[in-house]
Formats: structure tokens, C-alpha cells, sequence
């Protein structure tokens, strides 16, 4: 079932730069892999979907909040968490505040479908597939630690994923492990 799945390993890759306990948001969370995975850590889990069967399988693990944030208000305005994770899921719109919900030292890990995977399979609607350095510009402001453009092999997509870190102002420079 969609979103029982393991977590990307795009995510595990890049867990270790939340911080230890840190607070983290999924978005478009749907059934919870993600939420699951971090909370199993030890982390504060927030997941954010519309769809209110999957989140009614979250309340144990964190907070969860019901909302279409596509045709709604961001129902967490002014909160930041130490991880926000995104995974096949885009609504441009909503980038900037993406963005602004990772918190001074938290970190952003994204991964979605790019184009050209209209050649392999959905989602193949160019409004739903980030375009050439699309989610790059879109951390503007964010130390992008991590990049990727390409075509994954299995299942075959073409994806587009980041891992950026907002730095602490005024910190020493921080060392990111790779």
C-alpha cells in the first residue's frame, strides 16, 4: 500500500544532519513512512496530509494535522522544525514556505519527480515534475549540502532530490558529513 513503503533512501541518507531529537515535519506525509522512520529515532514527528484515513493511522506516532494545503491556509505559519522532509510531492506554490519552515541549523531533504518522467510512467503532467534546477532555486537562502538531477533506474523515475542545511548566524562553520 502507498506510503507503507520503506523510506526513501534518499532520506536516510541524510537524516544524520536533523539534529539529534530534533523536531521534524513531513509533508503530504500520506500514511506515514517517513513520520514513522524519524519518530522510531527519537525524533518529534509532525506529519501534514489531506488524506484523514491515512493520518488516522499516525496518531501514535506524532503530531498530526489534517489540511489541503493546496487550496487552504499552511496551517503551521510560523513554526520551523529541525528537519522538514518532502518526498513525490510537488506543489510549487507552497516552495517558499517549504523553505521557511526549516529552522536556523535544521535541514530541508527533498526528493520528487523531474521531468522527463512523462517518458516513463505518472506523474507525467508537467505541473507535478520539477523542471531543470527547479527545487536548486528554490533553496535559495539554504546551504545545499547535497544535489541531484537524474534518472533512477528502480522503479524508473527521473527525480530530482536535495538535502540543504539553514545555517546558524554567526556559527563557526559547520562541518556536514557526506
Amino acid at each position: 500500500m502507498h506510503g507503507t513503503e520503506a523510506p526513501s533512501p534518499w532520506v536516510q541518507r541524510w537524516a544524520h544532519l536533523v539534529p539529534a531529537r530534533g523536531s521534524v515535519l513531513d509533508i503530504a506525509c500520506g500514511r506515514g513512512r517517513h513520520m514513522r522512520w524519524f519518530a522510531e529515532r527519537g525524533h518529534e514527528v509532525t506529519g501534514i496530509d489531506r488524506d484523514a484515513d491515512a493520518l488516522a493511522t499516525l496518531h501514535d506516532t506524532g503530531r498530526c494535522i489534517e489540511a489541503d494545503i493546496e487550496n487552504g491556509p499552511w496551517p503551521l505559519a510560523g513554526e520551523t522544525f529541525d528537519g522538514v522532509v518532502v518526498t513525490n510531492y510537488l506543489w510549487r506554490a507552497l516552495l517558499p514556505t517549504v523553505v521557511a519552515s526549516v529552522a536556523p541549523g535544521g535541514v530541508l531533504i527533498y526528493e520528487t519527480f523531474a521531468m522527463g518522467n512523462e517518458t516513463v510512467g505518472k506523474p507525467s503532467r508537467p505541473d507535478f515534475l520539477l523542471r531543470p534546477g527547479e527545487l536548486l532555486q528554490a533553496c535559495e537562502g539554504l546551504r545545499v549540502v547535497a544535489y541531484e538531477d537524474g534518472f533512477l533506474d528502480v522503479p524508473q523515475r527521473f527525480v530530482q532530490r536535495v538535502a540543504a542545511v539553514r545555517e546558524r548566524a554567526g556559527a563557526h562553520p559547520a562541518r556536514y558529513p557526506l
